[in-house]
């Protein structure tokens, strides 16, 4: 489970009858703080690739967009690839099987919005 907001505008690709896959970069931030003794630890920001697939990411094409939050639930999944040039790469991904959308959206049109199944 990740709370975080969205990095960049979703990638979204088809492929075979009509099927999506959509990537999303997700920073999760933990706050600073100062400890007892006085020593500050500053804030800390993780990324987080998330895959999302099928009716999911369509939805995350037509709703998600950079600076929105999401509450995301899903699976790590870890590859490997080889880049350009040559070079071997290590990937961990989370596949998304449930998310909500955290932000709030002020001209949404509602008959459109209550029609769509999350």
């Amino acid at each position: 489970m990740l709370i975080g907001n969205v990095g960049k505008d979703p990638d979204v690709r088809y492929y075979e009858a009509d099927q999506a896959v959509a990537q999303v970069s997700l920073a999760t931030t933990e706050q600073g703080y100062t400890l007892t003794n006085g020593t500050k630890v500053p804030e800390h920001t993780d990324w987080h690739n998330l895959v999302f697939y099928k009716k999911l990411a369509k939805i995350v094409e037509r709703y998600v967009h950079k600076g929105d939050k999401l509450y995301v639930e899903g699976r790590i999944r870890y590859r490997f690839y080889d880049d350009q040039r040559g070079q071997r790469r290590f990937v961990a991904e989370i596949l998304v099987e449930n998310m909500e959308m955290l932000t709030p959206k002020l001209n949404t049109n509602k008959s459109d919005a209550s029609q769509e199944a999350f």
